[in-house]
Protein backbone atom coordinates (compact mmCIF):
# COMPACT_ATOMS: atom_id res chain seq x y z
CA UNK A 1 0.00 0.00 0.00
CA UNK A 2 1.37 3.44 -0.94
CA UNK A 3 1.91 6.05 1.74
CA UNK A 4 -0.89 8.57 2.27
CA UNK A 5 0.32 12.04 1.15
CA UNK A 6 -0.07 14.75 3.80
CA UNK A 7 0.28 18.52 3.54
CA UNK A 8 0.93 20.37 6.81
CA UNK A 9 0.93 24.17 7.02
CA UNK A 10 1.81 26.10 10.17
CA UNK A 11 0.52 29.53 11.19
CA UNK A 12 1.83 31.71 14.01
CA UNK A 13 4.51 31.30 16.63
CA UNK A 14 7.60 29.20 17.26
CA UNK A 15 5.56 27.01 19.61
CA UNK A 16 3.37 26.07 16.66
CA UNK A 17 6.43 25.37 14.52
CA UNK A 18 7.67 22.90 17.12
CA UNK A 19 4.21 21.32 17.42
CA UNK A 20 4.19 20.81 13.65
CA UNK A 21 7.63 19.24 13.72
CA UNK A 22 6.46 16.76 16.36
CA UNK A 23 3.28 15.99 14.40
CA UNK A 24 5.31 15.43 11.26
CA UNK A 25 7.67 12.99 12.98
CA UNK A 26 4.76 11.16 14.59
CA UNK A 27 2.96 10.66 11.26
CA UNK A 28 6.12 9.74 9.36
CA UNK A 29 6.71 6.91 11.82
CA UNK A 30 3.21 5.65 11.03
CA UNK A 31 3.85 5.53 7.28
CA UNK A 32 2.42 8.85 6.09
CA UNK A 33 4.36 10.85 3.48
CA UNK A 34 4.58 14.65 3.37
CA UNK A 35 4.19 16.73 0.21
CA UNK A 36 4.98 20.37 -0.54
CA UNK A 37 1.65 21.46 -2.03
CA UNK A 38 -1.89 20.97 -0.70
CA UNK A 39 -3.15 19.94 -4.16
CA UNK A 40 -0.94 16.82 -3.93
CA UNK A 41 -2.32 15.72 -0.56
CA UNK A 42 -5.10 13.38 0.50
CA UNK A 43 -4.79 14.74 4.06
CA UNK A 44 -4.45 18.50 4.62
CA UNK A 45 -3.58 19.75 8.11
CA UNK A 46 -3.53 23.36 9.26
CA UNK A 47 -1.80 24.06 12.59
CA UNK A 48 -3.44 27.32 13.58
CA UNK A 49 -2.80 30.33 15.80
CA UNK A 50 -5.43 32.58 17.37
CA UNK A 51 -3.08 35.21 18.83
CA UNK A 52 -2.81 37.40 15.71
CA UNK A 53 -5.66 38.27 13.34
CA UNK A 54 -3.45 37.97 10.25
CA UNK A 55 -2.48 34.35 10.96
CA UNK A 56 -6.09 33.47 11.71
CA UNK A 57 -7.37 35.07 8.51
CA UNK A 58 -4.85 33.12 6.45
CA UNK A 59 -5.95 29.88 8.09
CA UNK A 60 -9.63 30.54 7.37
CA UNK A 61 -8.75 31.34 3.76
CA UNK A 62 -6.93 28.00 3.41
CA UNK A 63 -9.88 26.16 4.99
CA UNK A 64 -12.13 27.76 2.38
CA UNK A 65 -9.90 26.61 -0.47
CA UNK A 66 -10.00 23.01 0.73
CA UNK A 67 -13.76 23.31 1.04
CA UNK A 68 -13.95 24.19 -2.67
CA UNK A 69 -11.90 21.11 -3.54
CA UNK A 70 -14.21 18.91 -1.53
CA UNK A 71 -17.29 20.52 -3.09
CA UNK A 72 -15.84 19.71 -6.50
CA UNK A 73 -15.74 16.03 -5.55
CA UNK A 74 -12.13 15.58 -4.45
CA UNK A 75 -11.49 13.03 -1.73
CA UNK A 76 -9.43 15.04 0.75
CA UNK A 77 -9.46 14.94 4.55
CA UNK A 78 -9.12 18.29 6.31
CA UNK A 79 -7.80 18.61 9.87
CA UNK A 80 -7.57 21.83 11.89
CA UNK A 81 -5.05 21.71 14.73
CA UNK A 82 -3.89 24.15 17.37
CA UNK A 83 -5.34 27.16 19.11
CA UNK A 84 -8.16 27.99 16.68
CA UNK A 85 -9.46 24.44 17.00
CA UNK A 86 -9.35 24.64 20.81
CA UNK A 87 -10.90 28.10 21.00
CA UNK A 88 -13.72 27.61 18.46
CA UNK A 89 -14.40 24.01 19.44
CA UNK A 90 -17.39 22.26 17.93
CA UNK A 91 -18.69 25.54 16.54
CA UNK A 92 -15.98 25.29 13.88
CA UNK A 93 -17.55 22.06 12.61
CA UNK A 94 -20.88 23.86 12.30
CA UNK A 95 -19.45 26.87 10.48
CA UNK A 96 -17.02 24.90 8.33
CA UNK A 97 -18.53 21.49 7.57
CA UNK A 98 -15.56 20.69 5.32
CA UNK A 99 -13.46 20.19 8.48
CA UNK A 100 -13.14 16.49 9.27
CA UNK A 101 -10.81 16.52 12.30
CA UNK A 102 -10.31 18.98 15.18
CA UNK A 103 -7.32 18.64 17.52
CA UNK A 104 -6.28 21.15 20.18
CA UNK A 105 -2.62 21.87 21.01
CA UNK A 106 -2.84 19.86 24.22
CA UNK A 107 -4.14 16.74 22.45
CA UNK A 108 -1.73 16.34 19.53
CA UNK A 109 -0.68 12.88 20.70
CA UNK A 110 -4.20 11.75 19.74
CA UNK A 111 -4.00 13.03 16.16
CA UNK A 112 -3.10 9.69 14.50
CA UNK A 113 -6.18 8.01 16.00
CA UNK A 114 -8.40 10.89 14.85
CA UNK A 115 -7.05 10.69 11.29
CA UNK A 116 -7.39 6.93 11.24
CA UNK A 117 -11.04 7.07 12.32
CA UNK A 118 -11.90 9.80 9.82
CA UNK A 119 -10.14 8.02 6.95
CA UNK A 120 -11.76 4.66 7.66
CA UNK A 121 -15.33 5.85 7.79
CA UNK A 122 -17.32 8.91 6.84
CA UNK A 123 -19.67 7.82 9.61
CA UNK A 124 -16.99 8.21 12.30
CA UNK A 125 -18.56 9.80 15.34
CA UNK A 126 -17.73 13.28 16.50
CA UNK A 127 -15.96 11.82 19.52
CA UNK A 128 -13.71 9.85 17.18
CA UNK A 129 -12.79 12.93 15.13
CA UNK A 130 -12.42 15.63 17.81
CA UNK A 131 -9.87 15.98 20.60
CA UNK A 132 -10.07 19.18 22.64
CA UNK A 133 -8.91 19.93 26.17
CA UNK A 134 -11.99 21.93 27.07
CA UNK A 135 -12.18 24.28 30.06
CA UNK A 136 -10.13 22.43 32.70
CA UNK A 137 -9.95 23.78 36.20
CA UNK A 138 -6.55 24.22 37.83
CA UNK A 139 -7.17 21.09 39.90
CA UNK A 140 -7.93 18.92 36.88
CA UNK A 141 -5.02 20.53 35.04
CA UNK A 142 -2.69 19.23 37.75
CA UNK A 143 -3.94 15.69 37.23
CA UNK A 144 -3.77 16.11 33.46
CA UNK A 145 -0.12 17.18 33.71
CA UNK A 146 0.73 13.87 35.36
CA UNK A 147 -1.11 11.97 32.63
CA UNK A 148 0.52 14.15 29.96
CA UNK A 149 0.93 12.06 26.81
CA UNK A 150 2.35 15.14 25.10
CA UNK A 151 5.49 14.47 27.12
CA UNK A 152 5.79 11.15 25.31
CA UNK A 153 5.39 12.99 22.01
CA UNK A 154 8.27 15.31 22.91
CA UNK A 155 10.50 12.48 24.10
CA UNK A 156 9.81 10.33 21.03
CA UNK A 157 10.80 13.16 18.75
CA UNK A 158 12.99 12.19 15.81
CA UNK A 159 14.73 15.32 14.51
CA UNK A 160 15.05 15.15 10.71
CA UNK A 161 17.87 17.43 9.47
CA UNK A 162 16.70 17.07 5.86
CA UNK A 163 13.16 18.16 6.70
CA UNK A 164 14.56 21.08 8.71
CA UNK A 165 16.07 22.55 5.53
CA UNK A 166 18.36 25.50 6.11
CA UNK A 167 17.60 25.31 9.86
CA UNK A 168 19.04 21.80 10.06
CA UNK A 169 21.67 22.90 12.59
CA UNK A 170 19.11 24.61 14.86
CA UNK A 171 16.23 23.16 16.84
CA UNK A 172 13.65 24.17 19.42
CA UNK A 173 12.95 22.42 22.71
CA UNK A 174 9.82 23.07 24.72
CA UNK A 175 10.39 23.45 28.47
CA UNK A 176 6.93 24.71 29.45
CA UNK A 177 3.46 24.57 27.96
CA UNK A 178 0.55 26.90 28.59
CA UNK A 179 0.47 30.16 30.51
CA UNK A 180 -0.73 31.47 33.89
CA UNK A 181 -0.50 35.20 33.17
CA UNK A 182 -3.95 36.05 31.72
CA UNK A 183 -3.06 39.22 29.81
CA UNK A 184 -6.40 40.62 28.72
CA UNK A 185 -5.56 40.64 24.99
CA UNK A 186 -4.33 37.02 24.90
CA UNK A 187 -6.22 33.75 24.46
CA UNK A 188 -3.25 31.42 25.15
CA UNK A 189 -4.14 30.55 28.80
CA UNK A 190 -7.50 29.32 27.53
CA UNK A 191 -6.32 27.45 24.40
CA UNK A 192 -3.09 25.94 25.79
CA UNK A 193 -4.16 25.67 29.40
CA UNK A 194 -2.34 26.04 32.68
CA UNK A 195 1.43 26.40 32.74
CA UNK A 196 3.00 22.92 32.77
CA UNK A 197 6.75 22.44 33.31
CA UNK A 198 8.58 19.45 31.90
CA UNK A 199 11.00 17.44 34.06
CA UNK A 200 14.54 18.81 33.65
CA UNK A 201 16.01 15.36 33.00
CA UNK A 202 13.70 15.02 30.00
CA UNK A 203 14.77 18.41 28.65
CA UNK A 204 18.48 17.68 29.02
CA UNK A 205 17.97 14.27 27.40
CA UNK A 206 16.19 15.85 24.43
CA UNK A 207 18.98 18.41 23.99
CA UNK A 208 21.57 15.63 24.07
CA UNK A 209 19.73 13.68 21.37
CA UNK A 210 19.49 16.77 19.19
CA UNK A 211 23.23 17.36 19.59
CA UNK A 212 23.85 13.76 18.53
CA UNK A 213 21.79 14.51 15.38
CA UNK A 214 24.09 17.42 14.49
CA UNK A 215 22.22 20.32 16.08
CA UNK A 216 24.53 23.04 17.40
CA UNK A 217 21.92 25.68 18.35
CA UNK A 218 18.96 25.01 20.64
CA UNK A 219 16.21 27.47 21.52
CA UNK A 220 14.24 26.73 24.69
CA UNK A 221 10.55 27.62 24.29
CA UNK A 222 7.90 28.74 26.74
CA UNK A 223 5.17 31.37 26.86
CA UNK A 224 6.96 32.75 29.94
CA UNK A 225 10.17 30.80 29.80
CA UNK A 226 11.88 32.35 32.82
CA UNK A 227 9.03 31.10 35.06
CA UNK A 228 10.23 27.54 34.61
CA UNK A 229 10.40 25.89 38.04
CA UNK A 230 10.36 22.17 38.81
CA UNK A 231 9.97 20.74 42.32
CA UNK A 232 11.73 17.38 42.68
CA UNK A 233 10.68 14.60 45.02
CA UNK A 234 6.93 14.86 44.56
CA UNK A 235 5.03 11.58 44.55
CA UNK A 236 3.52 12.12 41.09
CA UNK A 237 5.43 10.03 38.55
CA UNK A 238 4.75 8.22 35.30
CA UNK A 239 6.42 4.87 34.70
CA UNK A 240 8.86 5.50 37.53
CA UNK A 241 9.99 8.81 36.02
CA UNK A 242 9.22 12.33 37.17
CA UNK A 243 6.11 13.73 35.52
CA UNK A 244 5.34 17.22 34.20
CA UNK A 245 4.09 19.65 36.85
CA UNK A 246 1.73 22.61 36.82
CA UNK A 247 3.69 25.77 37.57
CA UNK A 248 3.60 27.43 40.98
CA UNK A 249 1.76 30.62 41.82
CA UNK A 250 3.40 33.97 41.17
CA UNK A 251 4.35 34.32 44.84
CA UNK A 252 6.93 31.55 44.33
CA UNK A 253 9.04 33.95 42.31
CA UNK A 254 9.32 36.40 45.20
CA UNK A 255 11.19 33.84 47.33
CA UNK A 256 14.70 32.29 47.17
CA UNK A 257 14.94 29.08 45.18
CA UNK A 258 14.83 26.16 47.61
CA UNK A 259 16.93 23.02 47.52
CA UNK A 260 15.30 20.32 45.45
CA UNK A 261 13.98 22.85 42.94
CA UNK A 262 15.28 23.27 39.40
CA UNK A 263 14.80 26.92 38.54
CA UNK A 264 15.20 28.33 35.05
CA UNK A 265 18.73 29.46 35.91
CA UNK A 266 19.65 25.98 37.14
CA UNK A 267 18.15 24.41 34.01
CA UNK A 268 20.26 26.68 31.79
CA UNK A 269 23.36 25.77 33.77
CA UNK A 270 22.62 22.03 33.44
CA UNK A 271 22.13 22.11 29.68
CA UNK A 272 25.25 24.25 29.20
CA UNK A 273 27.42 21.97 31.31
CA UNK A 274 25.97 18.57 30.36
CA UNK A 275 25.55 19.06 26.60
CA UNK A 276 28.76 20.82 25.47
CA UNK A 277 28.07 19.97 21.81
CA UNK A 278 25.32 22.63 21.88
CA UNK A 279 27.35 25.67 20.87
CA UNK A 280 24.48 28.13 21.23
CA UNK A 281 21.70 27.99 23.80
CA UNK A 282 18.83 30.48 23.40
CA UNK A 283 15.42 30.95 24.98
CA UNK A 284 12.15 32.78 24.30
CA UNK A 285 9.91 34.37 25.47
CA UNK A 286 10.94 36.10 28.71
CA UNK A 287 8.48 37.76 31.05
CA UNK A 288 10.05 41.04 32.30
CA UNK A 289 8.69 40.69 35.81
CA UNK A 290 10.43 38.13 38.03
CA UNK A 291 13.47 37.88 35.75
CA UNK A 292 15.95 37.28 38.54
CA UNK A 293 19.66 38.08 38.68
CA UNK A 294 20.36 34.34 38.98
CA UNK A 295 19.48 33.92 35.28
CA UNK A 296 21.68 36.87 34.31
CA UNK A 297 24.57 35.48 36.34
CA UNK A 298 24.34 32.14 34.52
CA UNK A 299 24.17 33.93 31.17
CA UNK A 300 27.25 35.95 32.12
CA UNK A 301 29.25 32.95 33.34
CA UNK A 302 28.32 30.41 30.63
CA UNK A 303 29.84 31.43 27.29
CA UNK A 304 27.59 29.28 25.10
CA UNK A 305 24.36 30.85 26.40
CA UNK A 306 23.37 33.62 24.00
CA UNK A 307 23.13 37.06 25.55
CA UNK A 308 19.87 37.83 23.84
CA UNK A 309 16.51 38.53 25.47
CA UNK A 310 13.12 38.71 23.84
CA UNK A 311 11.10 40.39 26.58
CA UNK A 312 7.90 42.08 25.36
CA UNK A 313 7.09 45.46 26.88
CA UNK A 314 3.75 45.70 24.98
CA UNK A 315 3.27 49.37 25.96
CA UNK A 316 5.11 52.29 27.53
CA UNK A 317 2.01 53.59 29.32
CA UNK A 318 1.30 52.47 32.87
CA UNK A 319 -2.42 52.95 32.30
CA UNK A 320 -2.45 50.68 29.25
CA UNK A 321 -0.19 48.13 30.96
CA UNK A 322 -2.75 47.98 33.75
CA UNK A 323 -5.62 47.44 31.31
CA UNK A 324 -3.56 44.70 29.66
CA UNK A 325 -2.96 43.05 33.07
CA UNK A 326 0.75 42.82 32.34
CA UNK A 327 1.68 42.88 36.03
CA UNK A 328 4.43 45.52 35.89
CA UNK A 329 4.87 49.24 35.37
CA UNK A 330 7.03 51.08 32.87
CA UNK A 331 9.52 51.88 35.61
CA UNK A 332 9.76 48.21 36.53
CA UNK A 333 10.37 47.29 32.88
CA UNK A 334 13.08 49.94 32.64
CA UNK A 335 14.66 48.62 35.83
CA UNK A 336 14.67 45.13 34.32
CA UNK A 337 16.48 46.42 31.23
CA UNK A 338 19.00 48.33 33.34
CA UNK A 339 19.74 45.15 35.31
CA UNK A 340 20.22 43.19 32.08
CA UNK A 341 22.85 45.57 30.73
CA UNK A 342 24.56 45.87 34.11
CA UNK A 343 25.21 42.13 34.07
CA UNK A 344 25.58 41.80 30.29
CA UNK A 345 26.87 44.99 28.63
CA UNK A 346 26.97 43.25 25.22
CA UNK A 347 23.42 41.87 25.44
CA UNK A 348 20.77 42.54 22.81
CA UNK A 349 17.11 43.22 23.53
CA UNK A 350 13.97 42.67 21.46
CA UNK A 351 10.27 42.68 22.23
CA UNK A 352 6.66 43.03 21.13
CA UNK A 353 4.42 46.10 21.22
CA UNK A 354 0.69 46.50 20.64
CA UNK A 355 -0.59 49.85 19.35
CA UNK A 356 -4.21 50.93 19.43
CA UNK A 357 -5.22 48.93 22.51
CA UNK A 358 -8.73 49.96 23.67
CA UNK A 359 -8.65 53.35 25.33
CA UNK A 360 -5.14 54.23 24.11
CA UNK A 361 -4.87 58.02 23.94
CA UNK A 362 -2.30 60.15 22.15
CA UNK A 363 -0.52 60.52 25.50
CA UNK A 364 -0.46 56.75 26.01
CA UNK A 365 0.94 56.24 22.53
CA UNK A 366 3.59 58.92 23.06
CA UNK A 367 4.67 57.09 26.24
CA UNK A 368 5.26 53.98 24.11
CA UNK A 369 7.17 56.01 21.54
CA UNK A 370 9.43 57.45 24.23
CA UNK A 371 10.10 53.96 25.58
CA UNK A 372 11.23 52.74 22.15
CA UNK A 373 13.40 55.83 21.71
CA UNK A 374 15.07 55.50 25.10
CA UNK A 375 15.78 51.76 25.39
CA UNK A 376 18.26 49.85 23.19
CA UNK A 377 15.79 47.58 21.37
CA UNK A 378 17.49 45.91 18.43
CA UNK A 379 13.96 45.34 17.13
CA UNK A 380 10.34 45.19 18.22
CA UNK A 381 7.56 43.24 16.60
CA UNK A 382 4.86 45.89 16.38
CA UNK A 383 1.20 44.92 15.98
CA UNK A 384 -2.07 46.78 15.65
CA UNK A 385 -4.53 45.64 18.31
CA UNK A 386 -7.34 43.47 17.02
CA UNK A 387 -10.06 42.00 19.26
CA UNK A 388 -9.48 38.28 19.66
CA UNK A 389 -12.41 35.98 20.43
CA UNK A 390 -12.08 34.29 23.80
CA UNK A 391 -10.04 37.06 25.44
CA UNK A 392 -11.04 39.23 28.39
CA UNK A 393 -10.45 42.41 26.41
CA UNK A 394 -13.02 41.66 23.71
CA UNK A 395 -15.78 41.53 26.34
CA UNK A 396 -14.47 44.15 28.76
CA UNK A 397 -13.16 46.95 26.53
CA UNK A 398 -14.77 48.48 23.43
CA UNK A 399 -12.41 48.56 20.45
CA UNK A 400 -12.60 52.34 20.32
CA UNK A 401 -9.38 53.32 18.53
CA UNK A 402 -10.24 53.83 14.83
CA UNK A 403 -8.38 51.61 12.38
CA UNK A 404 -6.87 54.59 10.56
CA UNK A 405 -5.41 55.78 13.88
CA UNK A 406 -4.01 52.30 14.56
CA UNK A 407 -2.37 52.25 11.12
CA UNK A 408 -0.88 55.70 11.63
CA UNK A 409 0.50 54.84 15.07
CA UNK A 410 1.84 51.53 13.77
CA UNK A 411 3.76 53.28 10.99
CA UNK A 412 5.02 56.01 13.30
CA UNK A 413 6.33 53.47 15.79
CA UNK A 414 7.96 51.41 13.04
CA UNK A 415 9.84 54.52 11.95
CA UNK A 416 10.96 55.25 15.53
CA UNK A 417 12.05 51.63 15.97
CA UNK A 418 14.03 51.86 12.71
CA UNK A 419 16.06 54.75 14.13
CA UNK A 420 16.60 52.87 17.40
CA UNK A 421 17.66 49.72 15.53
CA UNK A 422 20.12 51.69 13.43
CA UNK A 423 21.61 53.24 16.56
CA UNK A 424 21.95 49.84 18.26
CA UNK A 425 23.45 48.19 15.17
CA UNK A 426 25.98 51.00 14.76
CA UNK A 427 27.58 50.09 18.10
CA UNK A 428 28.73 46.80 16.55
CA UNK A 429 30.70 48.33 13.68
CA UNK A 430 34.40 47.49 13.96
CA UNK A 431 33.83 44.52 16.22
CA UNK A 432 34.46 40.87 15.37
CA UNK A 433 31.47 38.66 16.09
CA UNK A 434 30.76 34.92 15.77
CA UNK A 435 28.16 34.27 13.07
CA UNK A 436 26.21 31.05 12.56
CA UNK A 437 25.87 30.87 8.77
CA UNK A 438 22.27 30.01 7.86
CA UNK A 439 22.02 30.33 4.09
CA UNK A 440 23.35 31.60 0.79
CA UNK A 441 21.68 34.49 -1.02
CA UNK A 442 22.32 36.89 -3.90
CA UNK A 443 24.08 40.07 -2.83
CA UNK A 444 21.67 41.95 -5.11
CA UNK A 445 18.93 41.15 -2.58
CA UNK A 446 18.27 43.81 0.02
CA UNK A 447 16.25 43.50 3.24
CA UNK A 448 12.97 45.33 3.69
CA UNK A 449 10.62 45.39 6.65
CA UNK A 450 6.92 44.92 6.05
CA UNK A 451 5.04 45.00 9.32
CA UNK A 452 6.75 42.43 11.50
CA UNK A 453 8.29 40.46 8.61
CA UNK A 454 11.83 40.86 7.28
CA UNK A 455 11.91 40.10 3.57
CA UNK A 456 14.68 40.01 0.99
CA UNK A 457 13.99 41.60 -2.37
CA UNK A 458 16.16 41.78 -5.49
CA UNK A 459 17.47 45.18 -6.51
CA UNK A 460 17.91 45.54 -10.26
CA UNK A 461 20.73 48.09 -9.90
CA UNK A 462 22.89 45.98 -7.56
CA UNK A 463 25.66 43.61 -8.69
CA UNK A 464 24.77 39.94 -8.42
CA UNK A 465 27.21 37.71 -6.60
CA UNK A 466 27.00 34.91 -4.08
CA UNK A 467 26.85 35.94 -0.45
CA UNK A 468 26.14 34.43 2.98
CA UNK A 469 23.97 35.53 5.84
CA UNK A 470 23.62 34.34 9.40
CA UNK A 471 23.10 35.48 12.97
CA UNK A 472 25.21 36.48 15.92
CA UNK A 473 24.56 35.14 19.43
CA UNK A 474 22.59 38.35 19.95
CA UNK A 475 20.31 37.51 17.01
CA UNK A 476 21.74 40.25 14.81
CA UNK A 477 21.59 39.45 11.08
CA UNK A 478 24.98 39.62 9.35
CA UNK A 479 25.52 39.52 5.58
CA UNK A 480 28.94 38.85 4.05
CA UNK A 481 30.49 37.88 0.73
CA UNK A 482 31.14 34.23 0.01
CA UNK A 483 34.92 33.73 0.28
CA UNK A 484 36.52 33.33 -3.15
CA UNK A 485 37.02 29.78 -4.31
CA UNK A 486 34.61 28.26 -1.79
CA UNK A 487 31.12 26.77 -1.95
CA UNK A 488 28.25 28.04 0.19
CA UNK A 489 27.35 24.55 1.39
CA UNK A 490 30.77 24.35 3.04
CA UNK A 491 29.85 27.26 5.30
CA UNK A 492 26.15 26.78 6.10
CA UNK A 493 25.79 25.45 9.63
CA UNK A 494 29.23 26.64 10.75
CA UNK A 495 30.04 29.40 13.23
CA UNK A 496 32.67 31.76 11.78
CA UNK A 497 34.22 35.04 12.95
CA UNK A 498 33.22 38.12 11.00
CA UNK A 499 34.33 41.73 11.30
CA UNK A 500 31.41 44.14 11.13
CA UNK A 501 32.15 46.87 8.56
CA UNK A 502 28.83 48.73 8.32
CA UNK A 503 25.34 48.70 9.76
CA UNK A 504 21.78 49.66 8.89
CA UNK A 505 18.48 49.44 10.71
CA UNK A 506 17.93 45.88 9.50
CA UNK A 507 21.30 44.17 9.40
CA UNK A 508 25.08 44.29 9.73
CA UNK A 509 27.48 43.97 6.80
CA UNK A 510 30.60 42.01 7.65
CA UNK A 511 33.69 40.32 6.30
CA UNK A 512 34.64 36.80 7.22
CA UNK A 513 38.04 36.87 8.93
CA UNK A 514 38.67 33.14 8.65
CA UNK A 515 38.35 31.51 5.24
Amino acid sequence: MSAVPVYLETFGCQMNELDSELVRGQLLRLGYAFVDHPEQAQVVLFNTCSVREHAESKAYSRIGLVGKRKAAGEQVLLGVLGCMAERDGLDMLRRYPQVDVLCGPGELDRLPALLDAARRSEAATQAERVALAGNRTRRTATLHAVQDDLETLDLSRAFDPDAAGRARHSAQVRITRGCNKFCTYCVVPYTRGAEVHRPPDHIVEECRRLADAGVIEVTLLGQTVNHYRYQHGLALTVGGREAPQVGPGLSAFRQPVAEGVTSFARLLQRIHDEVPAIERLRFVTSYPRDFGPDVLQVMRDCPRICRYLHAPAQSGSDRILGLMNRGYTRAEYEAFVEQVFTFLPDATLAGDIIVGFPGETDQDFEATCSLVRSLPFKNNFIFKYSPRPGTVAIDRFPDDVPDEVKRLRNNQLLAIQSHTSERVHATWVGRTVPVLIEEQFESSEAPSARGVELRWERRADAPRRKALRGRTPGDLIVAMDLPAGTQAENWVGRIVPAQVESASALLLQGRMTQA
